[in-house]
């Protein structure tokens, strides 16, 4: 019986790499006749196909920490093409699983981030329909948005199948493979003078999220490590980088981040590391000449100037050079628009042709209310809420004390500080940032317990 389970399952295989073979020779011909580039093209993607089912969990390890150097090269449209190609990798991959007769791992979670990004192609229906603020000559743009939320689902989808395979300290570990490159070339930058520091990112402000989650990582290395020199010595590099970026925003990210951290388990050794790290970050900003003067723009502000009120900030934008200013200004903006189109806004990633200035909103709530209106709101709401939800119950779940405990903890702290993020940043954009965030949310859902046995097993 076995033996017949098995002979199905590789003769469904080899008609499957059969018929991909006759459709790449086909194609590889046509290549030839138009362009001698392409088929070059063509037989580098034939090997890395190639190379993907029979060296799966290295591929994709390759490929998680291929991505954090990739942005470099957006004029190309680089990050793009990588993102089409590991969609239809992990597609590919799980068609063959399912000819095969093979298990697809998944969990509730994953089903709930596919129902979701199905949900947001409404938009692309009504505005291909002409039903919403802007016509249906936007909809490749919006197509586009949605195929980058679509590769979300499918960097989930693909680290899933790791599971069994791989254990979770070896996915995470190998993640730090992710920093070298975007720190070599943020040191490199620091003799030119620039003004912040931007690594292989296109912004410093995508640089700053990607690098406060790998200090949320490198807090997690420090529970019950033999090695907390190395961990720490490495995480004052990544706040010296941090810093580097001179990025407003990502203070409070932080802040938020290690408050919720050592609350709930609040004792003398996490408030004073706490309190330390913090205080490092901010004096180290405000040594710099820069960093002095983004935090005195905000004495300039409603914030902290009861003379000036919001009609005021927004006329003195167009002249004080303030960026906080200038962001309530985008906001009134974009407001006024989305008051022509309130229930289901313009579209998805069209909040730049909706205000007219080509200027993101800076604001990734009402960059919500713009593109999909009231109800795209509420379900950007309910999708962070989701992970809040998902991440107390993995928590509930988990041994006391155990690694897997303490990750969801500081993922659960990392959370909380992206809806304060995206109150003056543009979060929803930074593409790396949530690739690698639902690298370690996948990783977070397995078993970690039964992984750890069978890997004891496997050395026995």
């Amino acid at each position: 019986m076995l033996t017949n389970k098995r002979s199905s399952r590789s003769l469904a295989l080899t008609i499957v790499l059969g018929l991909t073979g006759v459709g790449a020779g086909i194609v590889a011909g046509f290549l030839a006749g138009a362009s001698p580039k392409l088929l070059g093209l063509a037989v580098v993607a034939v090997g890395i196909v190639c190379y993907f089912f029979t060296n799966f969990e290295q591929a994709v390890l390759g490929l998680l920490i291929l991505r954090s150097s990739l942005d470099v090269f957006s004029d190309l449209q680089i990050p793009g093409v990588f993102a089409v190609g590991l969609d239809a990798l992990t597609l590919l991959y799980v068609i063959v699983l399912l000819l095969t007769g093979r298990i697809v791992r998944t969990d509730r979670f994953w089903w709930f981030l596919f129902g979701w990004v199905l949900l947001q192609g409404l938009w692309l229906i009504l505005l291909y329909l002409g039903a919403l603020g802007l016509d249906a000559s936007y909809l490749p743009d919006s197509r586009r948005e949605w195929v980058r939320l679509f590769s979300w689902v499918m960097v989930y989808l693909l680290v899933m199948q790791l599971k069994d395979r791989l254990t979770p300290q070896k996915v995470i570990s190998r993640l730090f493979l992710a920093l070298p490159l975007p720190l070599a070339i943020g040191l490199l930058q620091i003799p030119q003078g620039s003004d912040r520091i931007v690594g292989t990112f296109s912004t410093a402000n995508t640089f700053a999220t990607f690098l406060l989650l790998f200090i949320s990582l490198v807090w997690w290395k420090l529970y019950g490590t033999q090695q907390q020199w190395f961990w720490l010595m490495l995480l004052g590099l990544l706040c010296f980088f941090f810093v580097s970026t001179k990025s407003l925003f990502s203070l409070m990210m932080i802040a938020v981040f290690v408050l919720v951290l050592i609350t709930p388990r609040l004792n003398a050794v996490k408030l004073i590391s706490g309190v330390l790290l913090l205080g490092l970050i901010i004096a180290l900003f405000a040594s710099t000449e820069f960093g002095q003067q983004r935090l005195a723009s905000i004495a300039q502000t409603p914030l902290l100037n009861p003379d000036i009120d919001i009609s005021r900030a927004i006329l003195l934008s167009q002249g004080d050079s303030n960026s906080f200013n200038w962001r309530l200004s985008q906001w009134h903006l974009l407001l006024k628009a989305w008051k022509n189109s309130p229930i289901f806004g313009y579209g998805l990633g069209l909040s730049m042709p909706a205000g007219g200035n080509e200027f993101l909103p800076h604001n990734d709530y009402i960059r919500a209310l713009v593109e999909g209106g009231i109800i795209g709101l509420v379900t950007f709401l309910v999708f962070f809420a989701a992970q809040f939800i998902h991440l107390l119950r993995l928590i509930q779940q988990t041994p006391y004390e155990s690694k897997q405990r303490n990750l969801c903890f500081i993922l659960l702290a990392m959370l909380s500080s992206i809806p304060v993020g995206m109150i003056t940043e543009n979060i929803w954009s930074h593409t790396t940032f949530f690739f690698y965030w639902w690298v370690l949310l996948a990783v977070a859902g397995w078993d970690w317990n039964e992984q750890q046995i069978r890997e004891d097993m496997t050395f026995k």
